[in-house]
């Protein structure tokens, strides 16, 4: 069975629960330092809710104890500002 892109189904008038990774470098500020895996995410939250769909996002709020950075972690959620019709 081949793999399906999110451009292969029709989110019109579903709900559509999509899994990003935010956890994104923070200074001691609480300010976000690099918003890439942010920006990655734009385009396909914006291609959903442009078709219709209703986009519920979900992130994890830790990072795993092995793996874990100071400056790195998705919870406080910092403040997410520009010119996307996604995040007004």
């Amino acid at each position: 069975m081949a793999k399906l892109s999110i451009r292969d189904i029709n989110p019109a008038g579903k709900r559509v629960l999509m899994r990003v990774d935010f956890n994104v470098p923070l200074d001691s500020a609480g300010q976000i330092t690099d918003d890439t895996r942010i920006t990655a995410a734009i385009p396909s939250i914006e291609f959903l809710a442009k078709a219709g769909g209703r986009v519920i996002l979900m992130s994890t709020s830790a990072v795993p104890r092995a793996r874990r950075r100071r400056n790195t972690r998705s919870s406080p959620p910092p403040t997410v500002s520009g010119n996307s019709s996604v995040f007004p």
